[in-house]
């Protein structure tokens, strides 16, 4: 109909019975009768498994897929996540030591980040994992290390491509950015690896992330083959790892759709016989954070108070943006969108009302529903944020005001 809101997606991934959510098979709320204290995050690891097995139906048998820890490092959901992938992707030492944990091979686990410390670098070397270079200091400072360590490290270059990822929600590559080495200042690099002592496995070409259109994927995709053959005329050896990103998407707000996995199968399939025959050696890597674990998870909240201010309903919470602080809108939001928000155990509910739910804050930005229409809650009643599995509570800034944390469960 002209002129209508638009809508959230159907979201079906929690069942409701009885009106009342069920997060892993159990009552939302038992599971917070469980859990022992509101607010808290709880992560399905039946649905982190179904988006996975749904990925390998979609795409091509030789792709690998890696988990970008970035996206949550919870750690029992960084081993549910391991033993169903063929790798994982570190950021930090934080997430190294987590990533060695996790039952994932060695030269299985890579480290990006464009600010890599001395003791970074030297705990990279030592576990012998895959080292994105993002700069010439950065594999001057690894080559010095692994003089000193005796050893020799596994490189890989992280390009910044001359060209960006369109539609995208947050642009990594193409343009002035301050991740990798801008494609035309590779083959210098990849020259002085000549000299010293490395072992060049390949590359990192990600230019963006959070799309939602299947067509920009893969002019995305076409382009970072194309200039990983270009480059790999440069090398000092074989190119035996091409890690393309993801940028894979999850509907979060009103009007969003889901991702079409099907054409992007189809033309990795394609792609798949010329890279064989010019790089027969290479492992094409699709890495993944948001798209497997973002809609598996919640966070769950409970109304402290209810109240009404010159005709508009507040529901008040015992959470809000310091623990989720992509769902007040305040993480890289231009204009304020409402991710999906219902009260929990009122799914339906038999009165609908809108309302505007906020945090415990002494802010104007803690917000975390907009007048949204939802079942009519009262005090003790169950918030829950759909679409928290990634980027939720390590985004947030967790000491604002000194609230207490909210807890993590993989259910």
């Amino acid at each position: 109909m002209t002129g209508a809101r638009p809508t959230h997606a159907p979201l079906e991934q929690f069942p409701a019975f009885g009106d009342c959510l069920h997060i892993g098979g159990t009552p939302l709320t038992r599971l917070a009768e469980r859990v022992g204290q509101t607010p808290f995050y709880a992560y399905d690891r039946r649905l982190i498994s179904q988006r996975v097995a749904a990925l390998r139906a979609a795409l091509p048998p030789a792709i690998r897929l890696h988990y970008a820890i970035k996206a949550n490092p919870m750690p029992a959901l960084v081993q549910h996540v391991a033993s169903l992938v063929d790798g994982l992707d570190v950021a930090s030492l934080g997430e190294l030591r987590i990533a060695l944990d996790a039952p994932t091979a060695g030269e299985a686990i890579s480290f990006a980040g464009p600010g890599k410390r001395p003791q970074e670098l030297a705990a990279a070397l030592a576990a012998g994992i895959v080292i994105n270079i993002e700069s010439e200091t950065e594999l001057e400072r690894l080559a010095d290390l692994a003089e000193q360590q005796g050893t020799r490290p596994k490189v890989a270059v992280r390009v910044n491509p001359d060209f960006e990822l369109k539609a995208a929600g947050m642009k990594m590559g193409g343009g002035a950015k301050p991740f990798g080495l801008d494609a035309e200042r590779v083959p210098g690099l990849l020259r002085r690896m000549t000299a010293l002592r490395v072992d060049f496995r390949g590359f990192h070409i990600f230019a963006g992330s959070q799309n939602l259109r299947a067509e920009t994927i893969i002019a995305a995709q076409d382009l970072t083959f194309e200039l990983a053959l270009r480059l790999a005329a440069d090398a000092p050896g074989p190119v035996t790892y091409l890690n393309i990103g993801g940028g894979f998407g999850i509907p979060y707000f009103p009007g969003d759709q889901p991702l079409s996995l099907a054409p992007i199968g189809a033309n990795l399939e394609r792609w798949l016989p010329r890279l064989q025959a010019q790089l027969p050696e290479a492992q094409v890597v699709l890495e993944l954070g948001r798209y497997l674990v973002g809609e598996a998870g919640v966070y769950v909240t409970r109304i402290v108070d209810r109240k009404v201010s010159r005709g508009q309903v507040f529901l008040v919470t015992d959470g809000g943006l310091n623990h989720h602080l992509a769902a007040s809108g305040n993480f890289g939001q231009v204009i304020r969108k409402n991710f999906p928000v219902v009260v929990g155990n009122r799914v339906t509910g038999g009165e609908r009302e809108t309302v505007s739910v906020v945090g415990p804050l002494c802010t104007p930005l803690d917000l975390l529903a907009d007048r949204m229409e939802l079942a009519r809650a009262g005090i003790g009643d169950l918030i829950v944020v759909l679409q928290s599995g990634a980027y939720g509570l390590t985004a947030s800034p967790l000491g604002f005001l000194s609230h207490p944390p909210p807890v993590e469960v993989l259910v």
